[in-house]
């Protein structure tokens, strides 16, 4: 089968729509600079977008292509339930492609879109349905168990080191990590490397806006960075090939075993989609953990009815996720002519879909900005995508969600954010890296622990 990166459309630093906008071009954040995202979702540019500009054209940002913008609910509707017009394949998910000379490191790019997630049809539902077995609820239910007794060591150990500790560093980055290595079958002895070489690929996005402040804090960065890249994909090389040879009832050994067309996967779509699995789930999870703890914070009244009655954790989650909206955007490429409302759009041409903006629609969920979750369509956002590239891993996380919710308001009623939530520049996940917390409200303190002496 043809690799997508081999066919990709690469930007050709397009600057005007091909045909006239209709809708004004709306200054004070600009989207396509990758500088511009260290405070999470932009929601008052969101809200002008939906009022002023539903359909507005980015112009191309140094050599990257100009892009579409929908904002509203339905228009984003429109476009997930168009994949013969909105492809994923065309150009990817990402916002912008670079020239094939620029892309480094030499494996990590095309590994980003030789996956799951940018396939059409028919391919993508014939690898989609390939993995479904570790989605499904008797698998969601079969690995609960090893992620609640997790989640309880988790919380031990910050308790032990607490009352203030880094909630992202010490719980949320390290649930999602947890599930995804079980359900990958990622041995013991590996799971280090992952958690380090997640690291350095997150730092790439602050070295990419702010190259020489990580330089200056992390001289050798860009040696450790090349080097942990390579030892990654050394790594993915040697763990497809022992799966093959040596199945085993895990994710690892049926994505080493897939199939399109009838031909076994390439090197470059195993390396895509394992590597799909540990993003796309550790990003969701970690980021709606985290925003949640912010969110019960801003709206005590709610964290109070879940106290009193912690049957409503489901529906907390659900509307939690509508407000954190822990994945940005997704792109599509039209592969024909298009009109949405009212807005012309030209094949080849990038159509971003920011899910913050739609999950704030006020025409579809009143007094958006405003926690409710008992508001009526609960489970009515568009966290998890629309349509047939909806998230495929979504019960698995709100499985540790709900969980983890369920255990932490069971031990730290309390848990407030002293610090503010710090956010990695990233425009494609609400990228979450630190959030100091004390477990037992601010200032708080854990109660002494009496020791009650047996009589003689």
């Amino acid at each position: 089968m043809q690799l997508v990166s081999d066919e990709i459309l690469i930007d050709s630093g397009q600057i005007d729509p091909t045909y006239p906008a209709i809708y004004p071009k709306l200054e004070g954040f600009e989207l396509a600079n990758p500088a511009s995202w260290t405070s999470g979702h932009p929601f008052d540019f969101y809200r002008r977008l939906r009022e002023e500009a539903p359909v507005h054209w980015t112009p191309g940002y140094k050599a990257f292509s100009g892009f579409w913008s929908v904002s509203r609910y339905e228009d984003i509707k429109t476009v997930e339930l168009a994949p013969h017009v909105f492809s994923s394949q065309r150009g990817s998910i990402n916002i912008g492609v670079a020239r094939r000379e620029d892309w480094k490191p030499k494996k990590l790019v095309p590994a980003a879109f030789n996956s799951l997630i940018n396939l059409d049809a028919p391919h993508h539902m014939e690898m989609r349905i390939q993995q479904k077995d570790f989605f499904i609820p008797a698998y969601v239910a079969k690995i609960r168990d090893r992620v609640a007794a997790h989640i309880d060591g988790l919380l031990d150990e910050m308790e032990r080191q607490g009352p203030e500790v880094d909630f992202v560093k010490m719980f949320s980055e390290q649930v999602p990590l947890f599930t995804l290595c079980e359900m990958l079958g990622v041995d013991e002895a590996d799971r280090p490397k992952i958690v380090h070489w997640m690291h350095y690929l997150e730092m790439a996005s602050m070295y990419t806006v702010n190259k020489w402040q990580v330089i200056m804090g992390n001289p050798l960065f860009p040696f450790r960075f090349f080097k942990a890249v390579n030892e990654m994909f050394a790594y993915g090389e040697q763990v497809m090939a022992d799966r093959k040879a040596h199945p085993r009832e895990d994710l690892l050994t049926v994505i080493a075993q897939s199939k399109l067309d009838g031909e076994e996967l390439s090197q470059e779509y195993l390396d895509g989609s394992w590597l799909l699995i540990i993003f796309a789930g550790n990003d969701t999870t970690r980021n709606s953990l985290t925003g949640t703890i912010q969110l019960m914070h801003d709206f005590p009244d709610q964290r109070q009815m879940v106290l009193d009655d912690p049957s409503l954790i489901p529906r907390m989650s659900q509307e939690a996720l509508r407000l954190v909206s822990p994945v940005k955007h997704m792109r599509r490429t039209a592969l024909e002519d298009f009109e949405i409302n009212g807005q012309k759009i030209a094949k080849d041409e990038k159509v971003a879909m920011w899910y913050g903006a739609a999950n704030r629609d006020p025409d579809v969920f009143p007094e958006p900005d405003t926690f409710d979750m008992m508001r009526e369509n609960i489970d009515k956002h568009l966290a998890f995508g629309h349509g047939v590239h909806k998230c495929l891993g979504a019960r698995i996380a709100q499985m540790q969600l709900r969980l983890s919710y369920e255990k932490i308001f069971e031990r730290f009623p309390n848990i407030a954010p002293v610090g503010k939530v710090v956010y990695a520049p990233n425009a494609l996940v609400n990228a979450m890296s630190s959030l100091k917390v004390n477990l037992y409200g601010a200032g708080g303190q854990r109660a002494p622990q009496v020791q009650v002496q047996a009589a003689e």
